[in-house]
């Protein structure tokens, strides 16, 4: 079962159902070409290394890394969700570049959207580990679903608590199937 917070607080989670509110901000591809330009126009173009986040990091480095014009770019493919819609305690990298691609070397991390922070800050851990320097940009920061009260993006373009859907969101696949299911019999 999927959970969502309240956006008052991140302690007080509430089951996701056909009932429940959610505020939705669907995007276009010509507003996240927007926002990442924004985005790119905010960072400094001294990084050695760009480390993307897949999937949701994809699009946006694309567009930032032409826009700074930064060739070298390494990925992040990071689970924190199972089959079963379950959120594990510890992520699973599946891929991480070397530590001798990232060490001594101005990371920076793109994603698109930093809500729990967990993604985007483990992978933050793995490149200080590396002896890389990360700094992190995202499109969208989620103040009230952080877990990080005390840390934020480096860069981001937008603050919103509202539930994000990208144009490379196909349909609903982020909603759960049987919440799916029961909102097409309704």
């Amino acid at each position: 079962m999927r959970w969502l917070l309240d956006s008052s607080t991140t302690t007080n989670p509430q089951p996701l159902t056909p009932n429940t509110c959610v505020n939705k901000q669907h995007l276009t591809w010509t507003q996240i070409e927007d926002l990442a330009i924004r985005l790119a126009d905010r960072l400094p173009t001294t990084f050695d290394v760009m480390l993307v986040i897949t999937r949701g990091g994809m699009v946006p480095a694309c567009i930032i890394s032409e826009r700074l014009n930064l060739r070298n770019i390494l990925v992040a493919a990071v689970m924190f969700y199972t089959g079963q819609e379950r959120t594990l305690d510890k992520p699973i990298f599946l891929q991480f570049p070397a530590d001798p691609l990232l060490n001594g070397r101005r990371v920076l991390i793109v994603d698109d959207v930093w809500d729990s922070g967990r993604t985007i800050m483990a992978v933050r851990e793995r490149v200080l580990d590396t002896g890389g320097i990360p700094e992190t940009a995202v499109l969208h920061y989620k103040p009230g679903h952080t877990t990080y009260s005390d840390v934020r993006p480096d860069y981001y373009v937008d603050e919103t608590d509202a539930w994000i859907v990208y144009p490379w969101d196909v349909g609903e696949a982020s909603l759960p199937s049987r919440l799916l299911e029961s909102v097409s019999e309704a």
